[in-house]
């Protein structure tokens, strides 16, 4: 196959037309990034979004591998002298790996089999002779005694024919359209079954004990649980499939004379080729087929809630107070200002066993007087809701003075940044429990800028994630980084070179170059002031320059989303429509476009541009320098304390959703363990997929349909009508 017939695939297959891929195959080989092909090269791609690149390039890729091992394989067989016209055309058509690894099976160099130890005692002539089925009167030893051999270690005519059922047992399973029937039957009808090593062992995989499920219905999470129990050595895995419907079809296919003496040895040949070679290799195919899926659904599922986590407002202008909640070692208490500079910390001991809780009290009371502290972030660890009830005290006490409000953060990841190289960079003289707090209190005031720093497997958004692939988790959380920093934009003189390093077109080493160079020449003062750092040539600036914004610089647009190839054509529809300050008549330029004396098309191709990037640059021009995330709903703050004790069934409250996963929501509804909405509980439809519905970050209503307070569980339900 060649390039054009690789896009004539991927067309077919995406729906997509062909020059769309094709032009983005181009950009994408000539080391263009997805998120600036997805926001700049729109006219080219037909305004694919970043999905729809990525699908494309892993396709296309895909395909280039498929047809490099294509070509190892024909060589491999044409070198052995056994290409036939027929086999490589069906390698060539063939559009699956598996497909072109079954056909190759018969000619791959093997370890010694039993097959192989019968082929070198010349014993492959009586195997063929066996397949003919053409002797129907004469008994099997009495052929087979003619292969006697004592030189070849032949010594009977038992010996002989065992052997020569070795070599067709083995033909059998090397038989790609016999492989494809098995993979067939057992992908339709077979049953993933488990059963416990030690019965009367108590474990979390009791509900596995004793367990089938269709192999074509099961659903990831189970996959993933069923394989983490069989990794603990609790569970025996096996593929079941019905061997009589099995053994039928592939005697169908070999039994072609049943009158020959050896129909009786063939049949038994059949079973032994199927339950000694075909069944195990079709099992392990159809585990690692189902495992494979389940990473990839559970890696989406992560993907997805760490893009919309990434995605939540941040609470700008408010001074915040962290506090990393703790007994033993004592709470950590850090204030940052408004733009996240860490200013005073302290460590307090309200809880056991100091009990020092009205001096917590009066340290805490006096920070949030000497900075005028305006919300109290509180991680959700360890004495979390006992650092709750502490801090509502304060806000009840001081209500009359000031308003101060508190919320519960995630603290997931908050020890492994202190720990980090990065933490250790960035606060050199405090220790790591005092940089957790820190790191609590800013995500609060920008989820995205503070989350960056920390890896994202470490962040609580996922489900079974270190059962899976760490490769393929690895890069697709990147990805999602990767295109939430620069759908977002950063803030070219103040952005940290853990959030730098995401932008299109920047490494680490130049985003530590920026920040060096801004700490050695001061701030930008526009878009083109970043080709004097070290390592940022033109290619680079290109795919990097439209995502980094200077809100207070030279020019309005380097505040905006518009890339700097962009500016002649934004100034000349600037012009068009009369505009002289930007900030103040932006969004009036739709009014005046349509009192411009010249066709939309005219306007177009004097601009030299196309209608995706006219739309884009009006969009900015209408709103400078907005934040995409500053339509989404903000965090709910508290001032009292909701204790489990407190809830009844029935109630309806307000809810933050905390994590998605296959069987429903996790849901902070202010008590100390997160509810769950199962699935069921979600809508009045059918619901496949809880990410349809809710997605982390969503502020939801929610009834309270059971408590269980010996277990700390909450059951909710969205269906509040109900």
């Amino acid at each position: 196959m060649t390039e054009l017939d690789f896009i004539e695939i991927a067309a077919q297959e995406l729906n997509i037309k062909k020059i769309q891929i094709s032009n983005t195959i181009e950009l994408l080989d000539d080391g263009n990034t997805v998120p600036f092909i997805a926001r700049y090269r729109k006219e080219v791609t037909g305004s694919m979004d970043e999905n729809q690149i990525r699908d494309v390039e892993t396709r296309i890729n895909y395909l280039r591998n498929l047809q490099s091992r294509k070509e190892t394989i024909l060589r491999s067989i044409e070198e052995q002298g056994k290409l036939t016209p027929e086999l490589k055309a069906r390698i060539d058509r063939s559009l699956k790996q598996q497909e072109i690894e079954d056909l190759y099976l018969p000619y791959k160099q093997k370890k010694r089999t039993r097959a192989t130890i019968a082929r070198e005692k010349g014993l492959e002539p009586l195997a063929a002779l066996i397949l003919k089925q053409e002797v129907t009167d004469e008994n099997p030893l009495t052929i087979a005694a003619k292969f006697i051999n004592l030189k070849k270690e032949v010594e009977s005519a038992q010996q002989a024919l065992d052997g020569a059922l070795d070599i067709i047992a083995e033909i059998i399973s090397d038989a790609a359209d016999i492989r494809t029937v098995v993979r067939k039957i057992s992908y339709k009808y077979g049953m993933l079954v488990s059963k416990a090593k030690d019965p009367e062992s108590k474990s979390v995989y009791e509900m596995y004990y004793d367990f089938s499920e269709p192999i074509n219905k099961i659903p990831p999470h189970r996959i993933l649980a069923i394989n983490r129990g069989e990794t603990e050595n609790i569970l025996k895995v096996a593929v079941s499939v019905d061997v009589d419907d099995i053994l039928k079809q592939i005697e169908n296919h070999y039994i072609t004379n049943s009158e020959s003496v050896f129909t009786d040895d063939l049949i038994k040949t059949i079973r032994d080729s199927y339950i000694r070679l075909i069944a195990p290799s079709i099992a392990r195919e159809i585990r690692s087929e189902l495992s494979g899926k389940a990473d990839e659904h559970a890696i989406n599922v992560f993907a997805e809630n760490l893009k919309n986590l990434l995605l939540q407002p941040p609470i700008h202008d408010n001074l915040i107070m962290g506090i990393d909640p703790g007994f033993r070692s004592g709470s950590k208490v850090a204030i940052i200002d408004q733009t996240g500079k860490y200013l005073e910390g302290q460590t307090i001991y309200p809880h056991p066993p100091q009990n020092k809780y009205m001096e917590s009290k009066s340290s805490i009371r006096s920070l949030i007087s000497k900075y005028g502290v305006d919300i109290i972030a509180i991680g959700n660890g360890t004495a979390s809701r006992e650092t709750e009830q502490l801090v509502a005290e304060i806000i009840s006490e001081i209500k009359d003075e000031r308003k101060v409000e508190y919320i519960i953060v995630n603290e997931a990841g908050a020890s492994v940044y202190s720990a980090s190289p990065t933490a250790q960079k960035e606060f050199p003289d405090l220790e790591a429990s005092m940089r957790g707090n820190i790191s609590i209190a800013r995500r609060l005031l920008d989820p995205l800028a503070e989350l960056v720093k920390i890896d994202p497997k470490s962040i609580g958004v996922g489900l079974y994630q270190h059962d899976v692939s760490q490769k393929h988790l690895t890069e697709s959380l990147q990805q999602v980084v990767e295109s939430c920093v620069n759908k977002v934009g950063v803030n070219l003189n103040t952005a940290s070179a853990s959030l730098l390093r995401y932008i299109s077109g920047l490494t680490m080493r130049t985003a530590d170059n920026i920040v060096t160079y801004r700490d050695n020449h001061g701030k930008f003062h526009s878009r083109e002031d970043l080709l004097q750092v070290d390592g940022i040539g033109n290619i680079a600036f290109q795919q990097a320059a439209g995502f980094l914004r200077i809100p207070d610089g030279n020019n309005i647009l380097d505040n905006t989303s518009i890339h700097p190839e962009s500016y002649a054509a934004t100034e000349k529809l600037i012009q068009l429509v009369s505009i002289k300050d930007i900030s103040k008549e932006g969004r009036l330029i739709q009014h005046r476009l349509k009192e411009a004396p010249l066709e939309l098309d005219k306007i177009l191709e004097d601009l030299g541009i196309g209608k995706p990037t006219f739309e884009d640059i009006i969009s900015n021009l209408e709103k400078p320098g907005l934040d995409p995330r500053s339509d989404l709903p903000k965090p709910i703050l508290k001032s009292d304390v909701l204790q489990l004790e407190d809830l009844k069934e029935g109630m309806v409250l307000k809810g933050t959703v905390r994590n998605v996963v296959d069987f429903g929501a996790f849901v902070d509804i202010g008590v100390k363990q997160d509810g769950l909405v199962h699935v069921s509980q979600m809508a009045k439809k059918f619901v496949k997929n809880p990410l349809e519905i809710v997605s982390v970050g969503d502020i939801i209503d929610v009834k309270i349909k059971s408590i269980n307070l010996e277990k700390g569980r909450v059951g909710l339900s969205m269906l509040i009508d109900s």
